[in-house]
């Protein structure tokens, strides 16, 4: 089981624990509060101080860095044309859970996955039978991500979309043009208390709404959301929210939790928001809302699948927003998610407690 602390994570942690080599990451991420493994990676049985890591070729460009990190792990880029041969020693793989290299490599002791998402690799039954030790990438773009959904609450409430086709027109506003609403004393329910939603209520809070949230590990919640609830409790709480945010990882309790009997229960002023599994929503159920007026909108970050094909009714709909899952690709994202890699390679190599641990029963 994962135990959770305020974990300080910067270019200076390296200097207060012993026999560990400093990563050359500058970028400061003690803010992230990352949860950690409780027992150093070396109390693992078959664990050794690595010689052979996987990694894809979206990390080539990291790899001076990863060398300096670890000058005597030999990296092997793998892609489709790899034997597997190749990949039977390895000690780690890093951004790929491709199932035929883990079954592969039989002394396989960690996998860091570059995104906070881990269906894919927890969902993997080698995965699930040999319980290697999976990390991710959680809480890295949450701020990011979190600026985005307050992007997109602001252009819902503000139909600043509907401007902007009039600006396009080179039209002036009629004067039956929709209703501004703020987000002030507005009631904002985020369904997944965790880094991303966290971040979300911050900010909601800092323009006045009042905060409410879902969260499945524990009730506790800084002082800026007014309440917590349980997951079974999410009915009640969206009867009353003006806006409803998916922040919850996929798993087979969040598959197709958005469906035709919660939107049925929605305000028909309110509108949703996803920015966590496209896999989350009925999208059939969200569409018939949107169309019966059961729902005033929604802003989708994430979809089922990905890309959303043009032949979906979502592309066409009013009052719906779609960005193509990008909701945390900013510069600072990638950086913080570089500084989590290189602590966490740093930590394997010196067989360290590591951090953002998944856990894979809970699948996040």
């Amino acid at each position: 089981m994962m135990a959770s602390c305020g974990l300080l994570l910067s270019n200076h942690l390296a200097a207060a624990e012993p026999n560990t080599t400093a990563a050359p990451e500058s970028v400061q991420i003690g803010d992230l509060t990352l949860r950690t493994a409780p027992t150093p990676i070396r109390d693992r049985q078959g664990w050794r101080p690595p010689r052979l890591i996987l990694i894809t070729s979206d990390l080539r460009d990291q790899l001076p860095a990863l060398r300096q990190i670890a000058p005597d792990v030999r990296f092997l880029e793998v892609n489709s044309r790899t034997p597997l041969a190749a990949v039977a020693d390895a000690d780690a793989a890093i951004d790929t859970c491709e199932p035929k290299f883990i079954q592969a490599a039989t002394h396989l002791q960690w996998i860091q996955w570059m995104a906070a998402g881990v269906e894919y690799c927890a969902s993997q039954p080698v995965i699930q039978q040999r319980q290697p030790l999976v990390t991710n990438l959680q809480r890295a773009a949450a701020s990011s991500m979190a600026e985005h959904v307050i992007g997109m609450m602001l252009m819902l409430s503000r139909h600043l979309d509907y401007y902007y086709r009039l600006q396009q027109q080179h039209r002036w506003a009629p004067e039956q043009a929709p209703q501004i609403v703020d987000l002030k004393d507005q009631t904002i329910l985020i369904v997944g208390l965790g880094g991303i939603g966290t971040e979300v209520a911050r900010r909601a809070a800092a323009f006045g709404m009042h905060v409410v949230a879902t969260r499945a590990s524990s009730l506790g919640a800084p002082d800026y959301v007014s309440y917590v609830g349980t997951p079974d409790e999410l009915p009640k709480l969206a009867a009353q929210a003006d806006f409803i945010v998916n922040c919850t990882p996929l798993t087979p309790q969040t598959q197709g939790l958005f469906n035709r009997a919660l939107f049925r229960v929605m305000k028909p002023t309110a509108y949703f928001l996803n920015v966590g599994r496209g896999g989350s929503v009925v999208a059939a159920d969200l569409i018939a809302a949107i169309k019966s007026k059961r729902l005033a909108g929604a802003a989708l970050d994430v979809a089922d699948p990905e890309p959303l094909p043009a032949s979906s009714e979502l592309w066409r709909l009013p009052n719906v927003l779609i960005t193509p899952h990008i909701s945390g690709e900013s510069a600072i994202t990638v950086k913080l998610r570089n500084a989590v890699l290189m602590e966490n390679l740093r930590r394997f190599v010196a067989g360290d407690a590591m951090v953002s641990v998944v856990d894979l029963q809970r699948g996040y």
